[in-house]
Parts: C-alpha cells; structure tokens; sequence
C-alpha cells in the first residue's frame, strides 16, 4: 500500500496478523529484501515492511535535508500511527538498524523490543564523522555522475559483501537485480542524510536504553562483532546472538535460521 507521511508517499507492505513487527532494509535495499523471513515470520505475526525514503516504491525527493534519521524517525511514527499500532518490535539491518535505534530512542513508548542486525550507534568523534561524511559525500557524487548500473558494479563488489558470493546464481542475481531498481536521487541523498557520517553519534546514550535490545551479527563480519560488544560493554543488558560462518547481511545469508532466531528471541522477550 501507499501511505501518504507527512509530505511523503510511503510504500509499506503488511503480512499477517499478530504481534507487529516492523521491518528497516539496508542502503540500496526495499521491502523485497526481506521476503524470505517475512514469509515465515506472517504465520504468527503482522509484519510491516517499508521502503525507507529514496528506496523501493517510495518517493526520493530532491531535497537531502529530508532525509535525516530526524526526520525519517517522525514518519515511521506516523505510519504506526496510521496503521494504528500502539507499540512494535523493531527490526532493522545496516542502515536500517541504526534507523531503528534512532527511532527507539527518540519513541521509546513506541517500541516493544529493538533487533539490530550488523547495525551501529554511529561514529563515535566528530572527526571520524567529519571524515565518513566526505567519503559519502563523494560516493554520492559518483553515483549522480555515473549512475545506478556503475555504482553496483563497484558496490557488490566491496569486502563487506564478500560472504554473499557463497550465494547461489540466481540468489546473486536476484540481489543486484533489486540493486538496479533504486534511483540514483534517492541512493545519493540517503548517503547525504542518512550516512553513517551524517548521522549523530548514540554511543553516549546506549547506557539509558531499557527496552530490550538485541545485536545480531554474522561471525565473518568481525567489524560490526566488535561494534556489537562494545555497545553490550556500555549496556550490559543487551543480548548478542553471533550466527556462525556468516557475514554482514544475515538475512540474506540465512533467511531461514535469522526467522528462526526471531521467533526465539520473540518468545523470550
């Protein structure tokens, strides 16, 4: 369905019936992404699947100053709000994970429980956010100049990715085919504003969380491992769960066992 937020169409997908969770895709990701955990997880639950701004089916305005997790935060409030849900777990990958964190700090009586997959709370100093902005900066200039098809050829192609090649052919294809859908306005305007040097660092605020929180992580991705015990070291409470033999995007990767995993973590919380 299309959802009208605020001066935004939203294009968000509802499966099942049940306690809700709310789903947040990756940079160059949509609703799609998730397909296979959410076929699993609507046989219990109401699953609410969105296209964050400048990806999938929803708008990609011209202007990056709409972009900011400020700002995006406010308009997953009022989809809830317009599907009329109280309170959900949230669940959300890379981009989508910090987003939720955002989220769950600025609407904590919105959100049950946070599931953070391969996520962070940002960079920690401002000269490391300095220096990230610039190199968004840059690799959104680049997708505006070379577009779509060129930016993906180098993107699949990173070390953090590297894992999904173990995917079978067509699972690859399928991959860079959603890849290729996006729009080169809205790709380059989430790095301006949603970039991990755009946004503002939540080290500092992670020891007032007392929502659950739990870190999902792939053992191969030993970057965001270690984002994940260093954000367990400043909140004790928060729970990791390591998937073994697996990288960044877990979902992908194990869409079976990451359903099952939620379904357990469900039921503890």
């Amino acid at each position: 369905m299309i959802l009208q937020v605020n001066d935004i169409r939203y294009f968000v997908e509802v499966k099942g019936v049940g306690q809700p969770l709310v789903f947040l895709h990756g940079f160059t990701g949509d609703a799609t992404t998730w397909a296979s955990v959410t076929d699993i997880l609507s046989a219990s639950c109401q699953c609410i699947i969105i296209d964050l701004i400048g990806h999938g089916r929803t708008d990609s305005p011209e202007d990056d100053s709409r972009y900011t997790m400020d700002r995006v935060s406010g308009d997953i409030c009022c989809i809830l709000d317009q599907l009329d849900i109280a309170d959900a777990t949230l669940i959300g990958y890379s981009m989508g994970g910090r987003t939720a964190l955002h989220f769950g700090l600025k609407y904590p009586q919105k959100v049950k429980t946070l599931i953070l997959e391969s996520s962070s709370p940002g960079l920690k100093t401002p000269e490391a956010r300095a220096e990230r902005r610039k190199m968004d900066q840059d690799l959104a200039e680049r997708i505006e100049k070379e577009g779509v098809k060129n930016f993906v050829d180098f993107w699949q192609e990173i070390p953090l990715f590297a894992s999904q090649r173990r995917l079978s052919a067509e699972e690859r294809a399928e991959i860079r085919k959603q890849r290729l859908s996006q729009s080169a306005t809205g790709l380059s305007n989430s790095l301006k504003g949603m970039g991990t040097g755009a946004q503002d660092s939540l080290w500092g605020e992670l020891g007032n969380i007392s929502i659950p929180v739990h870190l999902l992580v792939g053992e191969l991705d030993q970057k965001f491992v270690g984002v994940a015990e260093n954000m367990k070291k400043l909140n004790p409470a928060f729970n990791i769960v390591t998937f073994s033999n697996t990288g960044h995007a877990i979902h992908v990767e194990e869409s079976r066992k990451f359903g099952t995993i939620i379904e357990d973590l469900l039921l503890t919380t």
